[in-house]
């Protein structure tokens, strides 16, 4: 019982550091093993939320535990998360256009190994991100807004919605002016966007 107490201690930041959220190789990391977690999730302590992915039961819920969740998914053996929120959900996670994603959109670097089946909840892509085209919020990784909208562009996001969501990006401060006049001389054909308020 003492054991598990001072598991719980040293697992308690990195899953406040992830909306509560933790996977099995962060755990192993601090000498959790795969019997120790089913004892701790029988024992109502945390929650398997998905192979290899794990939540503190009684850690608050955020309106983006779905997006952590997902970029958790594709973790690495070691090192922490691979995967990043990417292309329409990430425009989405940013509030730039109306654009409403069924799934959830990761992308992982090329070389990534995923032997698991995929939730019919993700689309994976694969790419390799420089650091400069991530951010992190809330302890979500996700692709800049920039990148986000090439991607999203690239994937064939309507015109309509392209055009929205630079719109946006420029309104609420996402997206500098220059970058905005940039994305539409590419992606619009150089009729570029209505100035921001």
């Amino acid at each position: 019982m003492k054991k598990q107490h001072r598991f719980i201690d040293e697992l308690y930041p990195i899953a406040e550091a992830q909306l509560g959220y933790f996977t099995a190789s962060q755990a192993s990391e601090i000498g959790l093993n795969t019997a120790n977690l089913a004892q701790l999730a029988n024992r109502g302590v945390l929650e398997r939320v998905s192979r290899g992915v794990y939540r503190l039961s009684r850690y608050p819920n955020s309106a983006r535990d779905s997006l952590m969740e997902a970029m958790l998914w594709p973790q690495a053996k070691s090192g922490g998360p691979i995967g990043v929120i990417s292309h329409e959900s990430a425009l989405a996670f940013y509030g730039m256009s109306e654009v409403s994603p069924s799934r959830i959109h990761i992308t992982v670097p090329m070389d990534a190994r995923l032997r698991r089946e995929l939730p019919r909840h993700l689309t994976i892509h694969r790419a390799t991100l420089q650091p400069a085209e991530v951010k992190k919020v809330d302890g979500i990784l996700v692709t800049t807004p920039e990148r986000s909208l090439r991607d999203a562009a690239a994937a064939h996001l309507g015109r309509s919605l392209l055009r929205q969501a630079i719109e946006d990006g420029a309104r609420s401060g996402h997206l500098s002016p220059s970058q905005a006049q940039r994305l539409a001389d590419e992606m619009l054909n150089g009729q570029g966007v209505a100035a921001a308020p």
